[in-house]
């Protein structure tokens, strides 16, 4: 298992959407960002080292049942992105132009 560590986890969501963002620049078509539901199983480990700070790992699903120890924890939080400049909703969108010529009128996929 590879450890993930909290915050890697949140990061990568608020990458993820920063580039979704940049897409959408100069489109006519942008979406925007709702609440952000997380949640995560979490272990929560000493480092010996660092001055003892208490950190906060990703488990993989179904870890959980394995472990033996009182240390895994579920956390759950909701995010809601705002736009650093003006505050405003955060939009998202896509390079592509979009096309609604087979929306609801083509056969079933």
């Amino acid at each position: 298992m590879t450890d993930i560590e909290l915050a890697d986890a949140i990061e990568s969501v608020r990458d993820q959407l920063v580039e979704a963002a940049g897409r959408a620049t100069g489109k006519a078509v942008a979406f925007e960002v709702g609440d952000i539901e997380m949640e995560f199983t979490i272990e929560l480990r000493k480092e010996v080292k660092g001055g003892g700070k208490v950190k906060a790992w990703v488990v993989e699903a179904g870890a959980d049942a394995s472990r033996a120890r009182g240390d895994i924890h579920r956390v759950s939080f909701t995010l809601r992105p705002r736009d650093a400049r003006t505050n405003g909703p955060w939009l998202v969108g896509s390079e592509d132009a979009g096309d609604t010529s087979d929306f609801g009128g083509g056969p079933a996929r």
